[in-house]
């Protein structure tokens, strides 16, 4: 028999499967050659798995773009919107010539008052534009993924590899937690299933077969090096992601 107190207990334990996603979600990974060559980008904090409930957004430190080996800031594009009635963002790009665009940003520290922590998580995603190159090239965050698979062009069932970086550097036995981008049309049976959890190797690599079609979330969890002052004042750990986003299409 499980006693009252054990129950209550057990049920103010964190869920495992709250885990923390920053969404940077364009239209499309590819763009047609016809068309006005432009991308959408939708930008929320939130649990992409379970659909929610989403976190509200400050207005990030940093956006921008990686075209041709140069970067772009974006941040004066971002237009606030909501989702699930929280503050997210939005932006539009325009591509003028072929060329891969690595798509970044650094969301302003988010305050976890259940975790007694702040969370950063730098996310980032590819779209192509007619180039196929220029896709594996690192934006310099201080957490960031260097893809191993081309992170676009995939089918279902591929798997993604990923070096998981911090400085510069391969993190030995990272963890990353990775997620689908829910559309409605599944519910997992148990909590394990919601957010999957995988380790990197001594090189920091890691491998994932992506089960199902649409938008896959990899997290890559390191603590900063420092903490920062919690909001009382007090010294908080500060958990760093390195996000990025890959989407997989069915081989009909």
């Amino acid at each position: 028999m499980i006693r009252p107190l054990l129950v209550a207990a057990l049920l103010a334990l964190p869920a495992a499967a709250d885990a923390h996603f920053q969404e940077i979600i364009p239209s499309t990974d590819i763009v047609a050659a016809g068309g006005d060559h432009s991308v959408r980008l939708d930008l929320a904090f939130t649990h992409p798995m379970e659909r929610g409930p989403a976190m509200d957004m400050a207005r990030p430190q940093r956006f921008g773009a990686v075209v041709d080996g140069k970067t772009h800031d974006l941040l004066a594009t971002l237009t606030p919107r909501t989702q699930n009635g929280k503050t997210a963002f939005e932006a539009r790009w325009q591509f003028r010539a072929p060329g891969d665009g690595i798509f970044f940003v650094e969301p302003a520290p988010y305050w976890e008052a259940a975790e007694g922590k702040w969370i950063i998580h730098y996310a980032k995603v590819g779209v192509d534009f007619a180039a196929g190159t220029g896709w594996d090239k690192l934006v310099g965050l201080p957490v960031e993924i260097e893809p191993l698979t081309r992170p676009y062009g995939l089918w279902t069932g591929n798997a993604f590899r990923g070096i998981v970086r911090k400085g510069g550097k391969p993190v030995a036995f990272a963890k990353i937690e990775v997620e689908w981008r829910n559309d409605g049309s599944l519910k997992a049976p148990a909590d394990p299933f919601v957010t999957q959890v995988i380790k990197a190797d001594r090189n920091g690599v890691f491998a994932y077969a992506l089960p199902r079609a649409g938008w896959w979330g990899f997290a890559a969890l390191v603590e900063a090096d420092k903490p920062r002052p919690g909001p009382d004042g007090k010294p908080a750990p500060v958990e760093l992601g390195g996000l990025m986003w890959v989407k997989a299409v069915d081989m009909k």
